[in-house]
């Protein structure tokens, strides 16, 4: 028999085990995905915005909850796709769940369930990890309605658990959190400690001014626009030079993005600037440029670009 000493070092180190693992965020565009992410890591790392579709490829955030790690996956809102861009979306979202640990499905209870959402469920039995409903938002539906709902979804699929949360608010968080770090499987952790994200830092720039400049022009701008880092340069002072250019398909769209005398690309950048500096937490010079790319949509080198699968038809 093993002596006290021994068993309570035993004890210790199951106690001590860490876990790590993928937890996938899917639903249909607009639920709340992105908002989620950033609560869980606690930082921003996935740009939201009001305009459909914001989120294009896979965003990893990392955050850690006891002994455990968790890579959240933020996928593309699943939706039936019209272009190649989407195809290249929606693919890569229901791919996401194909190494996962753990499969979030979110619901805006606002909302409730319409096509898009009717067609994630039927497709839910071909997910081979857990499954856990999120209903999200909940503050802005009343509680009969919230329970209803609940009963209707678990009765359509296997979920292990149902968490009612507000992403924005951030109520519910903690605890669906904490149910993530106890699902994952045992093992060592795949990332330092103080990382919380594998976004490239020019990536994640990237992805910055092109939040801001869908909040500035959602209504204005067509959905194909995209936004590359040409130029990080780290300067003697610490601080980063860096020059980005923003894609358009027209004359037209560019002029729109410039705005009369420039004001509008004045502005994005301005409130590009001022997050990209909080992120990387470094003074930041930032030059934005405007270009014409037509057709850039069916361009296999954008897709690479983004993190895409260029699809073939």
């Amino acid at each position: 028999m093993a002596e006290p000493a021994e068993q309570a070092a035993g004890l210790a180190a199951v106690a001590a085990a860490t876990r790590c693992g993928f937890v996938a965020l899917i639903g249909a565009p607009n639920v709340g995905k992105s908002t989620l992410l950033n609560a869980l890591v606690g930082a921003k790392i996935s740009i939201v915005t009001p305009k459909v579709q914001t989120t294009r490829a896979l965003i990893r955030g990392i955050a850690i909850e006891g002994p455990a790690q968790l890579i959240f996956v933020d996928t593309p809102g699943i939706f039936v796709p019209r272009r190649r861009l989407d195809r290249a979306m929606v693919g890569t979202a229901w791919g996401s769940t194909q190494d996962a640990d753990v499969v979030a499905v979110l619901i805006d209870t606002h909302k409730g369930v319409k096509d898009d959402e009717d067609a994630i469920l039927r497709k839910l039995a071909d997910i081979r990890a857990p499954k856990v409903l999120v209903l999200n938002k909940v503050d802005l539906v009343e509680k009969p309605t919230l329970l209803a709902l609940a009963q209707a979804l678990n009765e359509r699929a296997s979920f292990a658990a149902t968490f009612m949360i507000s992403a924005r608010s951030g109520d519910g968080v903690g605890a669906l959190k904490s149910f993530f770090a106890a699902s994952v499987p045992e093992g060592p952790w795949l990332y330092p400690e103080d990382q919380i994200s594998d976004a490239p830092l020019r990536s994640l720039a990237a992805e910055i001014t092109r939040e801001k400049l869908y909040l500035r022009l959602h209504q204005e701008l067509p959905y194909q626009s995209t936004v590359e880092t040409e130029v990080w340069k780290e300067l003697k002072d610490g601080a980063v030079r860096i020059e980005q250019t923003i894609y358009v398909e027209r004359e037209s769209q560019r002029k729109i993005v410039l705005g009369k005398g420039g004001a509008t690309i004045k502005a994005i950048g301005s409130a590009a600037r001022a997050d990209i500096a909080a992120a990387i937490e470094r003074p930041v010079h930032l030059f934005l440029f405007v270009k014409v790319r037509e057709g850039w949509g069916d361009d296999p080198e954008r897709y690479r670009e983004m993190g895409l699968e260029f699809p073939k038809e």
